[in-house]
């Protein structure tokens, strides 16, 4: 009897390239699968593991399922990347991050270069920055994170950290912002520090440079650099609950707006400043590929997550006693909704724009003199005034977003103080 997995051929295949499996048959291979899209160069498959998808893509030197086994999913993995153990989809890998046993990361995650995960991390729709560490038993979901300049100096998310991602009413429009991308992806910020055994409720925004004591529950923005916070206990008490009374509309989607609009200037900068990085990599058009799907699957979410509570703002607004709680901005929110889906689909052109994207990749061009170096070297040994260039030009992108939509929706006054 031929106790071969139906995979078997795609295994010895994958052995001819030099994929080092040390069992075989402990191996699965969907039939979708391309051989073609995993790297033979240093690549370990350890027993256990499960494959499948016809994105999936797997660079030199990764190293699958050393802890335990590892189900990858329609992910792009990058050079060096080392997933120890768990359950991976529709994420992309960036080189040498990593993840510890026990991880799930679900659909829409980007981990940049060397951003990593202990035992029992959760994720899904979370952009983590190179560097970026997150501690044992932590659940991360739907925000982005920057800060750090090395595995040495990198912002840091404490263990038994939890990201609220979910509120009574039933609402997911709760991204949060820690760091943000202009400044973010100079890779030259002050880490941000998340103490152990506390949690943010989203939407909230945060400076760099901020440490956040263990055990300290956030409610609020903070935008400001450089401070230290203590969160605030709250006093018990009991109070009646109005469902769907939305009292801080503004702040939700001010957030959201600033978030999606972080997002637009994180596209900009994939497509203009790292693809050329991916181009000379074994696979990196895949990878790239990957980088840009998954960016648009965070776009996506974001904005039916704002859709969903712009049509329950109507629900709640239209009924009986509900009546009295409606304002101008809520009823401007969910008739002009339409109008904020079209201006991030449309995206925004500009002489202002693009006069500060031309006058940085100039810049960086002739500061890089065409060499297409390791991109964390090339970012990190730009000179003060180039990468300032850098931040105007995305900043203005995000600018420009935030003013649109406020003239879209000016009564819900979504940046007002």
């Amino acid at each position: 009897m031929d106790i071969r997995p139906r995979c078997y051929d795609k295994v010895a295949r994958l052995i001819e390239k030099g994929v080092a499996i040390s069992n075989p048959l402990t191996l699965d291979l969907g039939d979708e699968v391309s051989v073609e899209r995993i790297s033979g160069k240093g690549v370990t498959i350890y027993p256990g593991c499960r494959i499948y998808g016809g994105q999936t893509v797997i660079s030199a030197g990764a190293r699958i399922g050393y802890e335990g086994p590892v189900t990858i999913d329609d992910c792009q993995i990058g050079p060096g990347v080392e997933l120890k153990g768990g359950y991976f989809n529709r994420s992309v890998f960036l080189e040498k991050a990593s993840m510890g046993l026990g991880a799930q990361v679900r659909e829409g995650c980007i981990l940049e270069e060397e951003a990593n995960g202990a035992h029992c991390v959760g994720l899904k729709q979370t952009i983590l920055f190179p560097f970026v560490t997150l501690g044992s038993l932590v659940n991360f979901c739907d925000c982005l994170m920057a800060g750090g300049k090395s595995r040495k100096d990198h912002s840091e998310v404490g263990s038994s950290y939890i990201h609220f991602n979910y509120t009574p009413d039933g609402d997911k429009t709760t991204a949060s912002l820690i760091g943000d991308v202009p400044r973010g992806v100079m890779l030259n910020q002050p880490a941000i520090f998340l103490g152990g055994q506390g949690g943010i409720v989203g939407p909230l925004r945060m400076g760099y440079g901020n440490i956040v004591a263990a055990g300290s529950i956030l409610r609020n923005d903070f935008p400001e650099d450089n401070m230290l916070i203590v969160g605030k206990t709250h006093s018990p008490k009991t109070v009646h609950v109005a469902p769907g009374a939305y009292t801080n509309l503004h702040r939700i989607v001010g957030n959201n707006i600033i978030y999606l609009a972080n997002l637009m200037a994180l596209e900009e900068w994939y497509i203009h400043v790292r693809r050329p990085f991916f181009d000379v990599q074994e696979l990196g058009n895949l990878i790239y590929a990957g980088l840009l799907d998954k960016l648009s699957l965070a776009k996506k979410e974001r904005m039916k997550r704002l859709r969903i509570l712009a049509e329950k703002t109507k629900m709640y607004s239209e009924g009986g006693a509900e009546k009295k709680r409606e304002t101008a901005g809520k009823k401007e929110f969910y008739e002009r909704f339409a109008e904020i889906e079209e201006l991030f689909s449309g995206g925004i052109k500009g002489g202002a724009v693009e006069k500060g994207r031309d006058g940085f990749l100039s810049s960086f061009e002739k500061e890089s003199c065409g060499s297409q170096r390791n991109y964390i070297a090339a970012i990190q040994g730009l000179p003060a005034q180039i990468s300032e260039k850098g931040v105007q030009w995305l900043q203005g992108i995000v600018d420009a977003y935030c003013e649109k939509a406020k003239t879209i929706m000016p009564s819900l006054n979504m940046f007002g103080k």
